[in-house]
């Protein structure tokens, strides 16, 4: 008997924890894109800079 309460204590857990997981999976498929979430603007073009320090970093490990 001990040892059914123990498995079933488990399952829960595992049914907790597989709910947990696939909660954001199940989100992401109800996310429909359109043309109204577009957010427009004028974006200014980046320098580069920190690209450029990234590489330099790299280089002086």
């Amino acid at each position: 008997m001990k040892k059914l309460i123990s498995t079933l204590g488990h399952l829960a857990k595992a049914l907790a924890v597989a709910a947990v997981v696939s909660s954001p999976l199940m989100a992401v498929q109800n996310v429909r894109a359109g043309n109204e979430n577009v957010i427009e603007g004028r974006y200014d073009k980046s320098s580069g800079a920190g690209f450029v320090l990234m590489v330099s970093l790299k280089r002086a490990r």
